[in-house]
């Protein structure tokens, strides 16, 4: 078949398309995080990040919802990341029955694509009514725990099996066992991905109002215990704006929560890079 137009002319037409998908992506983070920055930057004080909320969030602050999103993330995390991490590291060093494997694969992709309400439903129904949490910190940690499994299973997956043969030989070649070999050398050269794949599934789960809200309460006072109900930022969010509670204060608190994100996002890859270039020697 011949082509329209010459391999440069395509060349040109094609990295114009790029670079014109690039702009336009661009072009809509600033265009949404700007109308939430301009709307809810006014708001921000020291009062409202350090007070608590007055007449169900019309008035006062937003402290006891940083507190519990701290937590819910926080128990996610040392759940769903030793599980990931070694489902994965068990996928790329263990496994070897192809059928195991596809249905491993299978179910994490299942488990991702599950709408998070649904997760929801299954804290409600398993964790508080069933093991009888109750509506708690502990209920919406283990809820977003679930959701954040498949993420940290399929980057570290990928990570681990990105890793040189040639680094295992090198482990193998100094008598070292199988275990030795993933502790010593695998894990530290891909940590790096392994943190990058906690961290996307970190800041999905501070992100999600539904499958937090049938397990961890409602409450707007500071959670002392992982056993005490709370409201992290999203679900106030979701109950300021959508029960017209208080407008203002709902983009208020949607900019801490994407101030948080961003925080996160840019001190783990500050992290990540020292690390890369510290085992580079550089």
């Amino acid at each position: 078949m011949k082509s329209f137009c010459s391999p440069k002319t395509s060349q040109k037409i094609m990295n114009g398309v790029f670079i014109l998908s690039g702009v336009i992506t661009l072009f809509i983070l600033v265009i949404i995080l700007g109308y939430i920055l301009v709307k809810g930057l006014p708001v921000i004080n020291f009062e409202f990040l350090f007070s608590s909320p007055i007449d169900a969030g019309r008035e006062g602050g937003i402290f006891p919802m940083i507190i519990s999103s701290i937590y819910v993330v926080f128990i996610a995390a040392i759940i769903a990341t030793p599980l990931g991490v070694g489902a994965a590291i068990y996928m790329s060093e263990y496994a070897s029955n192809q059928k195991v494997i596809k249905f491993i694969r299978f179910g994490s992709e299942t488990l991702a694509s599950i709408p998070s309400i649904v997760f929801g439903l299954f804290g409600l129904a398993f964790f508080v009514v069933f093991l009888k949490l109750g509506w708690c910190i502990l209920s919406g940690g283990l809820v977003l725990a679930l959701m954040a499994i498949p993420t940290i299973f399929q980057v570290a997956e990928v990570t681990l099996s990105s890793i040189p043969n040639s680094y295992k030989e090198g482990g193998y070649g100094l008598g070292a066992t199988k275990w030795q070999v993933i502790y010593s050398v695998i894990l530290p050269a891909a940590l790096p991905g392994i943190i990058t794949g906690v961290i996307l599934a970190m800041t999905r789960a501070i992100s999600e109002a539904a499958a937090v809200m049938y397990a961890v309460g409602s409450a707007i006072t500071v959670p002392v215990s992982i056993f005490d109900p709370g409201r992290p930022l999203p679900l106030h969010l979701y109950v300021l704006a959508t029960e017209g509670v208080s407008l203002q204060n709902a983009y208020g608190t949607a900019v801490v929560l994407v101030i948080i994100v961003l925080v996160l996002t840019i001190a783990t890859n500050l992290v990540v890079d020292r690390y890369q270039k510290k085992i580079m020697g550089k």
